[in-house]
């Protein structure tokens, strides 16, 4: 089994610490952020950063769907960390100051990947297409800071 990534950024005309607060928002923000990729949205425990506990359905493709429970942690100040209690799967967000009233968000999501030739393909397509969501999970999050 190969361990597949896949990263996403982008700059945010708002300083790092709204963005950071509207990201780790569970219980509010962050379920308007998610795009027709995401279903089945509960916050099961906190709601706020470090010590939420919250589900999610993410389906990737037509016939992929993950059911997804994941832990939050702050490991360090502007950092997020989605662990799945399901899978192998974990989400990281960065959020850095960019400059005068801009940040730079990035999200990486690693898992372990299938082994043989479906590995292969997961190895070479699931980047993309997880690349695609988390695009239109920042591009939501920008419109929801920047205004």
């Amino acid at each position: 089994m190969a361990q597949v990534e896949a990263t996403t950024e982008r700059v945010v005309a708002a300083d790092a610490e709204k963005v950071f607060d509207a990201l780790a928002d569970y219980s509010g923000t962050r379920q308007r952020l998610l795009p027709e990729h995401f279903s089945e949205y509960e916050v099961r425990e906190g709601g706020d950063g470090e010590g939420t506990l919250v589900h999610w359905k993410l389906q990737a493709t037509s016939k992929r769907v993950r059911d997804c429970l994941l832990e939050v942690t702050e490991p360090t100040d502007g950092e997020l960390v989605e662990k799945d209690r399901n899978s192998s799967m974990v989400t990281t967000w960065r959020v850095t100051p960019a400059g005068e009233g801009r940040s730079r968000v990035v999200v990486t999501t690693t898992w372990k990947g299938a082994g043989g030739i479906g590995g292969f393909f997961e190895k070479t397509f699931a980047p993309k297409g997880l690349g695609r969501i988390y695009d239109a999970v920042l591009a939501n999050l920008a419109a929801e800071v920047e205004k």
